[in-house]
């Protein structure tokens, strides 16, 4: 198949991709514990039900042992062709009403975006994957494995399936869908993602409230404390102040203050922290977070010395830096700067590594001239601060396969986990174009 019948054939599908993922956004697909999973599970079998009407016969759910179904689904390869494996979630972070336009799980179109939790994180790459099948009216020209997971935003239990069943794996060529660009019709390739590692951090002082007047001056106050302990995470200039960890320079595309200053809706007057490039900071830099306190509400507050607060630390980390290492140097901090000798119990809770693709195999050269076809732009280099460490566990279940990342979303105006989610349709069409054109480059046709 040529670029114009690709194209063409993409340009005529653009309605029924806007229309079928408008429905998988009907499906509140919240993986998190404590949600009902009845919606989950409608949707991993909405899933099958698209990818089987979009070409894939064989689409089926697989049972994940403690977790939400595998929607799996394969083309083998015609002789002396790769196997591209294509990977998507179709679970979402949970969507709080509030200071959305409308109902999160309600879909609707302005402006030439299409609105609702999922729509770019992650069920854009669904459809992208679903498309890029029925493109080639479900004879692709290489073998194909879809790979669509449902706890992608939670924990997976994909993570341990994986190395007890790697065939379903194996594949020359893996396609992440669940990246994009950071502005609307500029096409990147992403190369390296930072890991995050995390603990609670609990600190005790008294067995129990004693009043702050009475006893306030000599007796140690737990919150107190707990701040004293979290204000050395950061130096200044706002750094992470842990000795040790590792950090690196981004050599890629650099990240435009004004664009980023856009995208956060930071205040005017209030300064940007950390020091180096702006890449840096955000792509191969660590960076650190408090991303939640036990401690009296205010609504709550009494005039007491508080015995016990705790804190959970988030830390992202530079993406080649081991996980365990740097967990451990965060939490050695932690008990070495506690004042006064009050009692802390530090513990971890997570540790996910990083990860970098390389960019001097054949098939990320092939993606690269894909993209620049069907976006008509030069493609750029950049990194992402987030993390998917199920990238870490398919690199040593597949050694050899090579790692593309991309996707429809965009980072100026998607707000994937926040209010108003939403993606730009025509770069949904500019992305299945590209995916399509990269399978038929993979199959020896450059036109």
């Amino acid at each position: 198949m040529n670029f114009d019948q690709i194209r063409i054939n993409v340009r005529n599908m653009v309605p029924e991709v806007v229309h079928d993922l408008k429905e998988l956004i009907r499906y509140p697909s919240i993986a998190f514990p404590g949600y009902p999973p009845d919606p989950v599970h409608r949707m991993a079998r909405a899933t099958v039900e698209l990818l089987r009407r979009y070409g894939l016969s064989t689409a089926y759910a697989i049972d994940i042992p403690g977790g939400y179904p595998l929607v799996y689904g394969e083309f083998p390869a015609p002789p002396n062709s790769p196997t591209v494996l294509m990977y998507a979630h179709y679970d979402v972070q949970p969507a709080k009403k509030d200071g959305w336009e409308g109902d999160p799980f309600t879909p609707y179109k302005k402006a030439g975006r299409l609105y609702g939790r999922g729509a770019a994180d992650d069920k854009s790459g669904i459809i992208m994957n679903a498309a890029t099948i029925r493109c080639f009216e479900g004879r692709p020209p290489v073998g194909v494995k879809l790979v669509i997971e449902g706890e992608e935003e939670t924990t997976s239990h994909l993570h341990g399936f994986i190395p007890e069943h790697p065939d379903f794996f194996q594949c020359d060529l893996c396609i992440v869908t669940d990246n994009g660009n950071l502005t609307v019709g500029d096409p990147v390739l992403t190369t390296t993602l930072r890991g995050e590692v995390s603990c609670r951090i609990t600190v005790t002082t008294l067995d129990h409230p004693v009043h702050s007047g009475s006893f306030g001056g000599p007796t140690p106050d737990a919150f107190m404390a707990l701040l004293r302990i979290l204000s050395t995470l950061q130096d200044q200039k706002g750094n992470v102040a842990l000795a040790g960890l590792a950090s690196s320079q981004w050599e890629g595309s650099d990240f435009p203050e004004e664009l980023f200053r856009d995208i956060t809706c930071i205040h005017e007057g209030v300064d940007l922290i950390g020091s180096g490039p702006l890449s840096s900071r955000l792509w191969s830099k660590p960076s650190i977070s408090v991303i939640g306190i036990d401690a009296p509400t205010i609504q709550e507050a009494s005039n007491i010395l508080i015995p016990k607060a705790a804190a959970a630390v988030s830390m992202r980390i530079s993406p080649g830096a081991d996980p365990d290492h740097e967990v451990q140097l965060l939490m050695d901090h932690l008990r070495k700067v506690a004042p006064w000798h009050v009692l802390v119990d530090v513990r971890r809770i997570s540790a996910s590594p990083g990860f970098i693709c390389p960019t001097d195999g054949p098939g990320y050269i092939l993606a690269k001239q894909a993209m620049e076809r069907a976006f008509g732009k030069p493609v750029s280099e950049i990194g992402a601060g987030g993390s998917i460490p199920l990238l870490k566990i398919l690199k040593r279940t597949v050694p050899k396969a090579e790692f593309i990342l991309w996707g429809s979303e965009d980072l100026a105006l998607s707000r994937i986990h926040g209010t108003n989610e939403s993606v730009d349709i025509g770069e949904i069409e500019r992305m299945i174009l590209a995916q399509c054109l990269l399978l038929n480059f993979l199959s020896g046709k450059k036109e």
